[in-house]
């Protein structure tokens, strides 16, 4: 079957040319410019692949399973460097799921594993998370919605979009769920880093034979463009199969995205980047928070990791069209629509992206939209 296309990137592409003034919603950190890579690149590089792994530059592996935790847990035979964390996810989701499988989902999650299954013909199965819970994992729910039929469990942690993490318990329960069915659990790590109240939760790969991590250097480090992220899992046979259908699609990574990465991850690059993306991120956190609460009927549950979170709206107003007017004058300002993760009366609300992104304006002026909303100015 085809691959539909999602409300998410249906947004994106109908807004790709609205030029905002300001966005409100970023979900990455700032990202640095190549300059500051460049000390470290070598001239004489070559951009061929020849005599380099498929599975990806061996030292960048090793970094992989460092930055996870999982360093003399597995090895780096256990890792595939992909195109970001979405092509980690693809390749699981495109070769463990036939037609009239069961996948389970969680419910506001990140969409791709969902997109992915209805097109192979999957049965679609979500959980949901409940705001007045504090969009807690509901382990119950998730307990009663696996079955012997279930293939894959498709979860992220933190979550996509809510910020809430899955500590180490509710992590093995989950395992736990997963292996009595004999299901792949697949946790998307995107965010992993970012935690704002406790410790970072382990890598599931390092918890159960079936477990997948994927995850990239694209949010915490904000090297999005390089393209460049993970699968990490101790099954062979999943890595393998991965590397062939990478071998039939995108084929092989690109040599500048991966060596980039690779300096990225040093330890003594690392954990200086990391401690800035998280200072940065409290702090844009702690003026979103208040900002929130000072907007009448507008209230959101604070994120206990990422640089996101979902708004919820005052009653009658819906995401998508107040997303739409937001990007008319006066207010030029972009923002993403609840209804993209199921949730018609919440906007993305996010952090990253540092100065370019005109949070404060943002701000100002979604603050001055829900007033003329509430005064009837629209009408």
């Amino acid at each position: 079957m085809k691959v539909k296309i999602h409300r998410l990137f249906e947004y994106l592409l109908e807004t790709v040319e609205a030029q905002p003034e300001a966005i409100v919603g970023f979900s990455l950190s700032e990202s640095p410019k190549l300059g500051a890579f460049l000390e470290e690149l070598d001239p004489e590089l070559s951009l061929d692949w020849n005599n380099r792994d498929f599975r990806g530059l061996p030292e960048l592996r090793d970094h992989v399973l460092r930055q996870a935790g999982l360093d003399g847990v597995l090895t780096p035979a256990d890792v595939l460097i992909t195109a970001g964390a979405a092509e980690a996810n693809y390749l699981a989701v495109m070769q463990r799921l036939e037609p009239g499988d069961r996948i389970v989902v969680e419910s506001p999650g990140w969409p791709q594993a969902e997109v992915l299954a209805k097109a192979i013909g999957a049965e679609i199965v979500r959980v949901n998370r409940r705001e007045e819970d504090g969009w807690r994992m509901p382990l119950d729910r998730m307990r009663e919605a696996v079955t012997p039929a279930t293939k894959m469990i498709f979860v992220t942690n933190p979550n996509n979009p809510t910020g809430d993490v899955m500590d180490e318990a509710t992590l093995r329960a989950l395992v736990q769920i997963a292996d009595g069915v004999g299901a792949w659990l697949l946790v998307d790590e995107v965010y992993a880093g970012l935690e704002w109240d406790g410790p970072r939760a382990p890598s599931v790969a390092g918890m159960y034979a079936r477990g997948i991590t994927t995850g990239s250097v694209s949010k915490a480090l904000g090297l999005q463009g390089l393209r460049t992220g993970w699968l990490i899992c101790p099954d062979p046979e999943l890595v393998m199969d991965a590397v062939i259908l990478r071998e039939n699609s995108s084929e092989i990574m690109n040599i500048m995205g991966e060596v980039i990465a690779e300096v990225a991850l040093r330890p003594e690059r690392l954990a200086p980047a990391m401690e800035k993306a998280r200072a940065e991120g409290q702090a844009n956190l702690a003026q979103m928070n208040d900002w929130v609460a000072a907007q009448d009927g507008l209230s959101w549950v604070l994120p206990r990791a990422g640089l996101i979170g979902l708004g919820k709206l005052p009653n009658g107003l819906d995401s998508d069209a107040f997303a739409t007017r937001l990007l008319e004058d006066p207010y030029r300002t972009f923002l993403l629509p609840g209804s993209a993760y199921h949730q018609p009366q919440h906007i993305r609300l996010g952090v990253g992206g540092g100065a370019g992104v005109n949070l404060g304006k943002g701000l100002s002026r979604v603050a001055q939209a829900l007033k003329d909303w509430k005064d009837g100015a629209w009408s």
